[in-house]
């Protein structure tokens, strides 16, 4: 759980499930799967924090040009951040894919690192118990859900590159502007 929420593709919810259905065959306590979705998603979630705040900025102005990213673009998301960061980070948490990945963004924001784990842990939660959940209700069937996961996965993931594409395309037919 952790080391997917610190950006490294692990299907974190087939771990969630798979503990929810150890707990259906009474291999482990529900509580303690629950509490180890939490608690290691909120340490790899510091972890990303702490890589966007320490070294994302830096990175974002120096490298960004390669991606598009100009400082102009890196303001936007550290001001929509400081609006809105909050409920970010609460509903992020709750989108595959997008939830791996909003930890860095807060940090490069400089979002309050303390109400970052509260909103953090606020998303997480629900989460974390609705798949373990999950996973003891279905009992021996828990698998099958994992075709569900995979297809809104890459239905996000499509949407995020179109909306990539988009941006790119968009940024490629700007006329470039005379500084002075």
């Amino acid at each position: 759980m952790a080391l997917s929420s610190i950006c490294i593709p692990i299907p974190s919810e087939i771990v969630l499930l798979f503990g929810g259905y150890l707990a259906f065959q009474g291999k482990l306590n529900m509580i303690a799967v629950i509490s180890s979705g939490v608690m290691g998603n909120l340490v790899g979630s510091a972890v990303a924090y702490h890589i966007g705040l320490k070294g994302g900025r830096p990175l974002f102005l120096r490298y960004g040009k390669y991606v598009f990213v100009k400082e102009r673009e890196l303001r936007w998301a550290e001001n929509w951040f400081a609006r809105f960061g909050h409920e970010t980070v609460f509903f992020g948490r709750m989108v595959p894919v997008i939830r791996a990945f909003i930890s860095v963004p807060a940090g490069i924001a400089e979002m309050n690192f303390i109400k970052f784990n509260i909103y953090t842990f606020l998303g997480i939660l629900p989460w974390s118990i609705g798949l373990a959940y999950g996973g003891f209700v279905l009992g021996a069937k828990w698998e099958n859900i994992e075709k569900y996961f995979s297809g809104l996965s890459s239905i996000i993931i499509v949407i995020l590159i179109i909306a990539v594409l988009a941006f790119l395309l968009l940024r490629m037919k700007q006329k470039p502007r005379i500084e002075r």
